[in-house]
């Protein structure tokens, strides 16, 4: 790992960065968060810190010419989802919907955030923020996953909504990022759709989920 952002400066932006160092002595590792106070927090373990909407960053930064190894969403929202409406603005409106109930009792856990927002679990229980996301085993109880949620994602009837699922990966125990060319991936996929798009970040365990519809902008 050469360069790493870190999106968000709060506990888990803070946990990510402390993690990181010190696994990946060498690493660039950019904090953005909009709180300056939060920033202070991490100034030791940053290369460099950037008060700034972290979606807005990313819409900015984010290039195939500029961008990190990983990206790391640490932030109270569903970052792939609000950078995405922003790089969509200037040719699309995006319509919520919601996402289908159907397809939500098939995913253990279930809370629902504001907006129409889902998110899911596995475990039925609050995971330790040390778990190295084992293949097959919970890393907790010992037994088999009962599915790989992000698996179970890309499974979606495209027919009802296409499904389009950005990856999150360990990068160390209770750590998880995605890659820039999976988040401009999903952008490509998301523009190419014509109908309902079922929107996830996913782990094997953690999934949060925006279904929507972009509705072109008139001139």
């Amino acid at each position: 790992m050469k360069t790493v952002w870190i999106i968000g400066a709060g506990q888990f932006g803070e946990k990510a960065a402390v993690r990181l160092r010190l696994k990946y002595s060498e690493a660039s590792i950019i904090v953005v968060d909009q709180d300056q106070r939060a920033l202070q927090h991490v100034e030791g373990m940053a290369t460099a810190v950037v008060a700034a909407d972290g979606a807005a960053y990313l819409a900015e930064h984010l290039t195939v010419s500029e961008e990190p190894d990983w990206i790391v969403a640490a932030v109270p929202v569903h970052l792939a989802f609000e950078w995405l409406c922003k790089r969509l603005s200037p040719a699309y409106r995006v319509e919520k919907l919601t996402v289908p109930e159907a397809l939500t009792q098939k995913l253990g856990c279930v809370f629902k955030g504001e907006g129409g927002r889902v998110y899911t679990s596995v475990a039925d229980f609050i995971c330790p923020n040390n778990c190295p996301e084992p293949a097959d085993l919970c890393f907790v109880t010992g037994k088999p996953r009962p599915i790989d949620l992000y698996k179970e994602l890309t499974a979606v009837d495209p027919h009802q909504m296409t499904p389009v699922i950005v990856r999150s990966r360990q990068l160390s125990p209770g750590v998880g990022g995605y890659s820039p060319g999976d988040l401009l991936d999903a952008l490509r996929k998301v523009e190419a759709c014509r109908g309902p798009v079922l929107l996830g970040t996913a782990c094997r365990c953690h999934s949060v989920l925006d279904a929507f519809r972009l509705i072109p902008r008139t001139s």
